[in-house]
């Protein structure tokens, strides 16, 4: 299976009721098509970089899912006929991958979230020189 997310803007002056609607529709679509919804991350409303069929604001939804090749072509085709999608954008992540191991909750899950990364406290030595160097420079240009 295919590993897929799915970025999409739902029209704000819909209640939240309806927004959930919406949500559900899409996660619905997926399982309907033979796929596995892995994640749900709902953003809420924010304000869009420019404006989208008159609208400057958006309830942002995250939808990852893994599902075969043309599963995609359905949701698509589903997000433009929807008038209260006002955006979409659908990228893959992943040619093979098993459903089981991403889902929530599993220990490859936790290791691929970045909860490794590096903290200032972490950083090898070589970085924390850079970084007083970066600092140096930035003094160097305000007191000029």
């Amino acid at each position: 299976m295919r590993y897929y997310e799915t970025l999409y803007i739902i029209n704000p002056g819909l209640s939240e009721e309806d927004c959930k609607e919406v949500v559900t529709k899409f996660n619905d679509l997926v399982e309907k098509n033979g796929g596995v919804v892995t994640k749900v991350d709902e953003w809420g409303k924010k304000t869009l970089a420019y404006a989208v069929k008159k609208h400057d604001k958006g309830y942002y939804v995250l939808l990852q899912y893994c599902g075969e090749p043309g599963i995609t072509d359905r949701v698509k085709r589903d997000l433009k006929l929807d008038d209260r999608v006002l955006k979409y954008q659908t990228i893959k992540l992943s040619d093979h991958v098993d459903p089981e191991a991403i889902k929530p909750g599993s220990q490859k899950e936790e290791s691929k979230t970045g909860e490794e990364m590096t903290t200032p406290d972490k950083m090898s030595p070589k970085e924390e020189v850079k970084t007083e160097k970066d600092q140096e420079d930035e003094n160097a240009t305000i007191s000029e």
